[in-house]
């Protein structure tokens, strides 16, 4: 029987917030904030309960679609253009993964305007009032300063969401903010975080979504296809690894369900990249011992971002553990001989395979007998694992052609995506 995981909705969020905080740490508690504001206009606006869940939902993740420095810049301007383009890129990752799909209209529309009403459509597609719930809490959001006190802010904001009603925000949405805005507690719980992350969990902490190994690994390529829209060449990596992973785990003669969750963590392997700077992913040569520094932190991010979810504890550690080595000098966080499992083992030869096999824009691919003397060099130096080697020798052609097969669909989906 298809192994089930039980995964409750509030973690499931809390790790996909904590993405989109991690690329941009001027605003870590953006997504939050704005769920938290559009929680209290739902209730003021006695919204109905799905109505309310999906909303905050949608707003604990509208800004999913934002993966550049620039998308991360304009988003936090009050005059963002209409229809950005962050915004239809989240709409396209959530309506794929099915627990989620009921939301994305939501975050494809929160930045239209109200324009006297006539915005109840676009271009033939309606667009849902939850939308515009939105985009008034999220403008709220972007209003509010964390460097100073926030009740000597509320009249200036006041001031400024009023000048826009009717013509960016729904009249209505507007009077109910005016009502909350009449109350301090209000104002003082929107920049509280623990109150906040308090909300949310009482709001959906008994929800759990039940994944069976095809769902949860639509869960992982969801969160690839993030790294996708912000690198087209660490989302090919992502996937040769994950591809190397499970057939690697497979010919040494894992149980189906268990080569099938390395899959998995392949793809969330590199997660934590989502913090690094483009420009060091993306430079064409060695890098500093400064970005190296910086580098070295990316799994520890990849940790951060799974460790929410609880029923992922395994699967976390196969992903994270990637760059540890069998001696006990890796990074970063030195696990050796038992501490270290052996899925962890697998990821980090599979991870060095896919780097030295596939082609990069400054570099060939290696040939197989320097390919090979590469891993079997790292073997004696104490970092890879000799058994693993020995069964990447033993099937080199086989795991290059898969990988190579599956980096080459990816370039495809990312070419016709964007």
């Amino acid at each position: 029987m298809d192994k089930i995981f039980d995964i409750p909705l509030f973690d499931m969020i809390i790790s996909l917030s904590h993405v989109i905080n991690i690329i941009d740490n001027t605003s870590t508690t953006h997504q939050e904030q704005v769920a938290y504001i559009s929680y209290r206009l739902a209730e003021e606006l006695d919204c109905s309960e799905k109505q309310r869940k999906n909303m905050v939902l949608a707003a604990a993740i509208h800004d999913i679609g934002a993966f550049s420095y620039k998308d991360r810049a304009e988003i936090l301007e009050f005059d963002i253009r209409e229809k950005p383009k962050h915004a239809e890129i989240g709409y396209l990752l959530i309506k794929e993964f099915a627990p989620l799909a009921n939301i994305a209209p939501i975050i494809r529309y929160h930045h239209s305007k109200w324009n006297y009403g006539h915005c109840l459509s676009y271009r033939g597609k309606e667009v849902p009032i939850e939308s515009h719930i939105l985009s008034l809490a999220d403008r709220i959001a972007i209003l509010i300063d964390g460097e100073f006190d926030i009740l000597n802010q509320r009249t200036n904001i006041i001031e400024k969401i009023k000048e826009h009603s009717g013509v960016r925000f729904n009249p209505t949405f507007v009077e109910a903010f005016l009502n909350l805005a009449k109350r301090e507690e209000f104002w003082l719980r929107s920049v509280r975080p623990n109150i906040i992350k308090r909300m949310l969990m009482s709001e959906f902490n008994t929800i759990k979504i039940r994944l069976n190994l095809d769902g949860l690994l639509n869960f992982s390529k969801l969160f690839s296809k993030i790294i996708d829209f912000r690198s087209s060449f660490t989302a090919t990596h992502s996937k040769g690894v994950a591809v190397t992973a499970q057939k690697i785990a497979e010919l040494m003669g894992w149980l189906e369900d268990d080569y099938r969750r390395m899959k998995i963590a392949g793809y969330f392997h590199d997660l934590g990249k989502l913090a690094m700077p483009k420009e060091i992913l993306e430079k064409p040569g060695k890098l500093t011992q400064e970005e190296m520094g910086i580098i070295k932190s990316h799994t520890f991010y990849t940790y951060e971002i799974l460790d929410p979810i609880k029923p992922l504890e395994e699967i976390k550690e196969w992903a994270a553990f990637h760059h540890e080595r069998v001696d006990g000098r890796g990074y970063p966080f030195h696990r050796q001989g038992d501490r270290l499992p052996t899925g962890s083992k697998i990821m980090g030869v599979a991870d060095v395979f896919s780097a030295i096999t596939e082609t990069r824009p400054y570099r060939s691919a290696m040939s197989q007998d320097r390919a090979l003397d590469v891993l079997t060099s790292m073997v004696e130096s104490g970092a890879l694992d000799s058994e693993i080697v020995t069964v990447v020798n033993d099937n080199y052609r086989e795991l290059n052609f898969i990988r190579n097969k599956a980096q080459g669909e990816v370039i495809t989906e990312y070419s016709n995506t964007l």
